[in-house]
Order: C-alpha cells, then structure tokens, then sequence
C-alpha cells in the first residue's frame, strides 16, 4: 500500500515538474520570437552572411537573461537536454524540448506555432565552420583549432623562421603594428608568401592596429655599472671565472658567445694585448683586481676575472708585460645606462603627472620622513579628464594596483593598494589599466589610421585593439570603406571591462560586414575584470560567440614559458587544452616558437577527439577496459 502510494505521489509530482517546464520552455520562446520582431530595423542591417546567425544571438540573449538553473535541475529529472548545450541553435533546441515534454504528457506530436527555428542542429555547427574558414582560412587536416602566432622582428630578416613556423602548423601570422614598421612588416609577409609557394600550405595574414595604450613615461637613467660576478658554488667558492669580451670601442664587435661582460675600450690599447698579458684595474669600490688575457681574435679578445668586480666609464685598465716595459692604460668607455625604476609598496603614494617629465623615486629627509612621492608620467595625458577620486588603477599587467586619492589639473595622486610585501619595481614604457573610468579615447590613433593604409592593402584580417563600443567598430568600419574595395576581414579584441559588457552590440555591428570574430586578449582583460573572474569571463565570450556563429581566438601567454625559454609548465599545458573550446589559439613570440607550435599542435589534436566546443565527444578510453576481476570475488567462486 505504502509502495503505490509513493509511486502516486511521484507521477504527481512529475506531472507537475512537467506542466512548469512547459510553461516556462513557452514563455521564453515567446519572448525570443518577441525579441527578433523589436530587433527588425537592427537586423536588417546585418550581412547576408549572418542574418541567421544575428537572430539566434538574440535568442540567446533572451535564454541567458535569467537564472535558468531552476529549469536545468527539472529537465534533469525527466531525462531531458538541460539547454547547456544550445548555442548553436537556442530556438531548435527550445522547439525540440518541448515536443518531447508535451510527449511525455502523452500528447502525442502536437505542432508548435508557425515561427520555426531557422538554425537547426547541423546549421549552427555549419555557419561557425564556414564563418571561420572564411576568417581564418581552412584547418589543418585532423586539427579543427587554427594556430596563430605573433611574429618578432627578426621575422623580417630571417625566411626561415617563417617557413618553419608554417611548417609546424602555422594557419595565421599575426603582425603587431606596435612593433617595427611598414618595411619590415611587408618582408614578413613576403617571406610567409614564398614559404607558402615552398610548402604547399596557405596561411592568413592578421595586422594588429596598436590602439590607444596607456603606458607609463619614461625614467631617469641610473648612472652605468657592470657588475661582474665569477660563478660560484654554495659555499661561496668560485667555480668558473668571469669571461669579459673586451672590444674596440670605435667599431665594436659581438663576442662569439655569450659573455659575462662586454666592455668598449681603446683600439690602439687592444691591439698590443697578448696572450696570458694581466690587465690591472681598481674597481667602482676601489678594490685591486686582476683579468688575464686568455684568448685573442681579431674583433676582440677574451679575459677573465676570478673576483667580483664593478666598472664604470671611465675605470683605467692597465697593461702589464712580463719584460718590464712600460705599462700601457685604457680607460673603459661608456657604459650602457640602467634605465631608472620604482619600488612601490603597499601604501606609497605615487603622483601621475600630465607630462612625460622623467620619473623619480621618492625623496625622504634625514630622519626617513617623506618629502615628495616617487613620480611617473603617462603617455596619454587626456584620461585625466574622464577618472575620479575612488577609481582603481593597474600597472604593468596588474603587478601594481592603486587607488585615486586626488585629482589636480596637472597630476593625479594615487595610493598603492596591491603590491608584494617587498615591493615591486616599475619601469617605462609598462601599460596602464583604468577598469572602473569611463574613458573618452578614440579606437584609432593617427597612427592606427596610417597604418591602416598598409593593412587593407596586405592583410586578410585587422584586429581592432581596445574595441570598447559598437562606434568603434563602426569607424574603422568607414576607414577600411574609405581606403578602398578590398577590406580585410575584421576582428575585435576584447581586453577592456567596457569592450566584454558591450560584446553583444558590439557583434550585431561586426556582423554588417561579411567577415568577423573575436580575440579574447586575456592580460589586459584580467586586469580590468579581476583574475579571480577571467575563467568565468572568458567561458560567457565563448558563448555568446557560439550564439553569434562568430569565430574566437583564445590568446595571451599561451605557452609563454616554453615559446621563450624552451620548458613549459603544468598550469600552461592546462591551459593550452582550453584553446580547443576556440575556433583560433595564439602563441606569442619567443626564441623556441617553432617548438611551441609543434606541441600546441600535438595538444589540440588530442584534445578534438575527447571534446568540441562544451560537448564531450565520448571517445574510446583505455581506462574503460582496465576494471579486472577482484581476486577475492574469483576465490569465492571457484570454493
């Protein structure tokens, strides 16, 4: 009895989960349709390309306006989609799950009204996979995810770095137009064009317009000092001595191999050296020290030092024979200065000036009591009109947070609120985040506009730095118009609090044009967002993409450590097997690139099989056919 009454209670209780499910599943699909009808005049005029792909956005939007977590759990108990995986095709899914609720009721196939969903299931895979072909060319065969990767310098001088590069899997070479110039950019691409034409492959060009980025002014320099140490072991003892290339200070050479040490002196006084000769010299400290010629080519010679040693320009170096004849001097020639810096503590003040006066550190009196803030300029000196006492402030990628205290018309004094115990060192030229002001600056610098010129002649794709608002992408949409017919493709880089909440507008303009897509730039967008909230922003552009049908490329510190220094680490690897939730991930620059290409390559080739975008792919496992017998249960049944 107990037993039937419990079963009764359970039918009732589902028959209600599913009148609410149903009722809720056709209050949202009234108000996507509802949606599109308001959004008429918007949509018509969006490109052909994306018509469809503009309209299941909107619904999306409506689907993730509210909590939905309700909604989840009671589709989960009647064994139904939980609407985590639509995307692609919100309406479609929207239409199937309430068939199959209204089924459940035992009403059959009932028809749902005359708007139909225009993006099925295998249509919104079908427009990302063509809107990213068209964006970021074809994949490599069984890799979906693109590679793209930013060139260096060297670029321009060396063809085959590039030709390695595209033949570890290479689909897009980036240009920063922060760096180098049109000269050097146009030999990049054209090393990338006989490349092509060497290994059969096709590659995209992507120009990077620098946008306005807010850094700090430059330092006063300190005075030039070489410190050179001999290596030493744990207990202090010197191991190796200190190898010193010593040059020709009118035409100075590079040494053969790294030195430990590189120091400009007389031609004249370096041409009498001789092998096994001591060079005498008393340092910066006034301590007696002695280098021994060891070895002489004909751009320089070699020295060594088995004690630490200080030079300064203008340090004598002299000579000593071993037959008693006249010692011969030098002195050591300048120097390359040390460019200034700042240590920045918890609750330092630090004064912004409008100008790019050099920076200072702070000055104190006899007893340790402060006198003047360490000071610093800024590049763009107009924000000053749009932040307010209150608002936060982020140094050299959020290594240095701060506070306004007080705004002043040539100066802004602001408190450090985040920085290590010990300190942290703030140099030039490192970028400035405002994440809390409203700033009033263009998308395009004069330069940006210059360069422009260079890009829609060259490039397939322009990536707008600093997007913030559906206008910046329509000027640079009118300045690609203005330059003529052939408009590369046009990517916005979202790396700005501004740019992440006006994504949506922001893509129903990007999508007037026939090509489009999105870089997640997660350094400054961690910075202005909080790192704590970057995993939970970078999943929210994925989705709203997907909806979009747009294309993303996931970037920032992919595989920095190994693409710079050859060994990378867990949480990176980790990371790089994220990108495959990308259509794109890109690697920075770095001496070991080639090799960084090859294992991300490797990676996301691994990572495709078990995984597409937030849908387990289901593959085979290995560790599904490891479960043996328990030798206990064996035992019991052979007795």
């Amino acid at each position: 009895m107990k037993t039937e009454k419990k079963g009764a209670n359970a039918a009732f209780l589902e028959r209600q989960i599913m009148k609410e499910v149903l009722e809720e599943l056709q209050v949202i699909r009234a108000k996507m349709i509802d949606d599109v009808a308001k959004h008429a005049s918007r949509l018509n005029k969006i490109h052909h390309n994306y018509r469809e792909s503009a309209e299941n956005l909107l619904h999306y939007l409506v689907l993730r306006r509210s909590d939905r977590r309700h909604l989840q759990q009671h589709l989960a108990v009647l064994g139904l989609s939980s609407l985590g995986r639509s995307e692609s095709h919100v309406l479609a899914t929207i239409n199937a799950v309430i068939r199959a609720v209204r089924r459940l009721q035992g009403k059959g196939k009932p028809s749902l009204p005359k708007e139909e969903a225009t993006v099925d299931f295998a249509l919104g895979e079908q427009l990302l996979s063509d809107h990213t072909e068209c964006l970021l060319g074809a994949a490599a065969q069984g890799r979906g995810v693109r590679i793209m990767v930013t060139m260096p310098s060297e670029a321009a001088l060396d063809y085959e770095l590039v030709h390695n590069l595209l033949q570890q899997g290479m689909e897009c070479m980036r240009i920063n137009c922060a760096h180098d110039d049109a000269t050097a950019w146009l030999r990049m691409i054209e090393h990338l064009r006989r490349a092509e034409l060497s290994l059969g492959r096709s590659c995209r060009v992507v120009m990077d317009v620098a946008g306005p980025k807010l850094r700090t002014g430059p330092f006063e320099r300190r005075p030039a000092v070489v410190r050179i140490r001999p290596k030493r072991d744990t207990f202090g003892r010197v191991i190796a001595p200190a190898r010193v290339w010593l040059t020709a200070e009118s035409a100075p050479c590079p040494p053969p191999s790294p030195p430990d040490a590189c120091v400009p002196v007389s031609a004249e006084w370096l041409a009498n050296l001789r092998m096994n000769q001591q060079v005498l010299l008393t340092d910066a400290r006034g301590a007696n020290r002695t280098m021994t010629i060891l070895e002489m080519t004909d751009w320089g010679c070699w020295g060594e030092l088995s004690k630490t040693t200080y030079l300064v320009p203008g340090t004598v170096l002299r000579s000593k024979t071993g037959d008693g004849g006249e010692e011969q001097e030098t002195i050591v020639s300048d120097l390359p200065s040390d460019e200034g810096r700042l240590i920045l503590r918890l609750g330092d003040m630090l004064i912004l000036t409008r100008d790019l006066r050099t920076g200072r550190p702070a000055t104190y009196d006899s007893n340790g009591q402060l006198l003047t803030p360490a000071r610093i300029g800024m590049t763009i000196p107009e924000v000053f009109d749009d932040v307010h006492p209150g608002e936060t402030i982020w140094f050299d990628d959020g290594k240095i947070g701060g506070v306004i205290e007080m705004i002043e018309k040539s100066q802004v004094l602001v408190k450090i609120t985040h920085a290590r115990l010990s300190g942290e060192k703030l140099r030039g030229d490192k970028g400035i985040n405002f994440p809390d002001s409203v700033l009033r600056l263009p998308a395009l610098t004069e330069k940006d506009i210059k360069d422009l010129a260079f890009i829609a002649r060259h490039a397939d794709v322009v990536e707008l730095s600093f997007a913030n608002s559906a206008k910046d992408v329509q000027l640079l949409h009118r300045n690609l118009v203005r330059l003529g017919k052939r408009q590369p493709a046009i990517v916005l880089k979202i790396e700005t609090r501004s740019g992440f909440e006006n994504l949506p507008t922001m893509l129903l303009t990007a999508m007037r044009m026939p090509c489009c897509g999105v870089m997640i730039a997660r350094g400054d967008l961690a910075v202005e967002c909080g790192f704590e909230r970057m995993a939970e922003i970078q999943e929210e552009i994925l989705w709203i993409c997907e909806a979009a049908h747009v294309p993303v490329i996931w970037a920032t510190q992919v595989l920095e450590s190994l693409a710079k220094d050859g060994m990378p680490s867990r949480a990176e690897i980790s990371d790089a097997s994220m990108g495959h939730q990308a259509e794109c991930v890109m690697l920075n620059k770095g001496t070991h690139a080639v090799t960084a290409v090859r294992m991300l390559d490797g990676i996301l080739r691994r990572m495709q099989a078990h995984q597409f975008k937030k849908r387990a792919m289901l593959r085979e496992l290995n560790l599904a056919h490891s479960l043996k017998a328990d030798p206990e249960d064996e035992r019991e049944a052979s007795c």
